[in-house]
């Protein structure tokens, strides 16, 4: 029998909303918000996990925190989902496998006839307290304050993450395939939220940025990736 349970909602940007390992909720619930039609991403409820397509900061085009999250999904089978854009012509699947560990597989396809940067980001709110033990790389703010910082390309592939109660886990990436990372943490800012999100992302900046870009795919090319999540 698995130790973790997870539950996901397709019609809400496939986000995973609940993630449980030995009965305890490791991301965080939120504050009670939930409008999938809002604007902007806190406006709209920032819990869960999400994935952030094809951007995290908003441009003149593209909307905050992208496009993924506002989205329904395809449910492929019990294990796949994918979604693809309306802005920028990018598809994204993602299958999840679980055991020991959770598995995430990701494949992002250009769909267009113009090359583009393949932006892609993991927006995982995993619940912060300011006592927890976390790899050092993770700021505490002081109580009702918030924190991002960018981490040096590749310097990074796993956080370890162990909560009050000792349910701990190890995220991991393959620095190679997603070497650009941000950490984002709020202490009770924004309206209460507590969590901490560990980014891994295939660019830097938040953006499809030529300074710190993702790959560049052409017309039908494809990029894989993936993450786990293991118990401690």
């Amino acid at each position: 029998m698995s130790r973790w349970e997870l539950k996901i909602r397709p019609d809400r940007g496939g986000r995973i909303v609940s993630l449980r390992l030995d009965g305890e909720e490791v991301l965080d619930q939120g504050i009670g918000v939930d409008q999938p039609t809002a604007k902007g991403f806190v406006e709209g409820g920032a819990f869960g996990w999400d994935e952030m397509v094809p951007n995290v900061d908003a441009t003149d085009t593209l909307p905050d925190h992208g496009e993924a999250w506002r989205l329904p999904w395809e449910v492929i089978d019990g294990q796949t989902m994918r979604c693809s854009g309306r802005i920028v012509p990018w598809e994204l699947e993602r299958r999840i496998e679980v055991d020991e560990s959770i598995h995430l597989s990701y494949r992002y396809t250009n769909m267009g006839t113009e090359p583009h940067l393949a932006y892609w980001c993991a927006h995982p709110l995993f619940r912060f307290e300011p006592d927890m033990a976390i790899s050092s790389v993770v700021p505490r703010p002081a109580e009702g304050k918030s924190s991002k910082t960018f981490l040096p390309k590749g310097s990074l592939d796993r956080v370890e993450m162990r909560w009050r109660s000792g349910v701990g886990i190890e995220f991991r990436w393959d620095r190679s395939l997603t070497p650009y990372v941000g950490v984002w943490v709020s202490n009770g800012d924004i309206g209460g939220y507590r969590q901490v999100a560990i980014e891994p992302a295939t660019g830097g900046n938040d953006k499809p940025d030529p300074a710190a870009p993702p790959p560049l795919l052409q017309p039908g090319e494809s990029y894989s990736w993936w993450l786990r999540v293991t118990p401690l």
